[in-house]
């Protein structure tokens, strides 16, 4: 029997239950050279599986390193190549606009080869890193070694910890349903708190 996936990972539980290691690669794949797609959560996904049993967590953390490496030498292939027209014509359809790309680009230009390494954990770089590496005219073979280096750190960090999340899924299930109305009571008092002070705030700007 399939372990139930808490939140997100809930909807990649078909996908994982059809096609396995295939689904895990594919998707950090394409993640990994501008396509909005899940990867980080499908690997995170892959993981409780492997810790419940149902995948084997070496196989996850190889196709996973490799699927990395794979996308963001494409994406560091098409921005070579293609250059600025390329993701000028066709970002939009990744979500990569003109603006958020030069942003990220003079952000690079920075920070050198270290941003290919801290890149996998940021949301957004992770998906245009190897794409802006091969624009800025980054060396292939720095790129490669940066790249592998931060593929081993994010498929090290979130597999580990996911696995061993699932290996004690009934726990933290268990955890769920015991705190999940102190969980929901603290999220309200949140919401109103936030509430409340822009309604005050909005009161005071009318005053003065």
């Amino acid at each position: 029997m399939r372990p139930p996936l808490p939140g997100p990972l809930e909807e990649l539980a078909p996908l994982l239950h059809e096609y396995g290691y295939a689904a895990v690669a594919a998707v950090i794949c394409l993640e990994d050279f501008g396509v909005p797609v899940p990867g980080e959560t499908i690997l995170i996904a892959a993981a409780v599986y492997a810790g419940a049993g149902h995948l084997n967590i070496i196989v996850v953390i190889v196709v996973a390193l490799a699927a990395a490496i794979v996308g963001d030498n494409i994406g560091y292939l098409i921005g070579r190549v293609g250059g600025r027209r390329l993701v000028r014509r066709w970002g939009r359809y990744v979500l990569l606009t003109p603006e958020r790309f030069h942003a990220t680009e003079r952000f690079f230009l920075r920070h050198g080869s270290k941003i290919v390494v801290i890149a996998r954990f940021v949301e957004g770089l992770r998906q245009v890193n190897g794409i802006v590496a091969g624009t800025t005219g980054m060396p292939w073979r720095r790129f490669l070694v940066c790249n592998a280096i931060g593929a081993v750190l994010w498929v090290g960090a979130w597999a580990s910890l996911a696995y061993f999340a699932g290996k004690k899924i009934d726990v933290v299930y268990e955890m769920i349903d015991r705190y999940r109305t102190y969980a929901l009571i603290v999220a309200g008092l949140a919401v109103a708190a936030v509430v409340a002070w822009h309604v005050v705030r909005h009161l005071r700007h009318r005053k003065g």
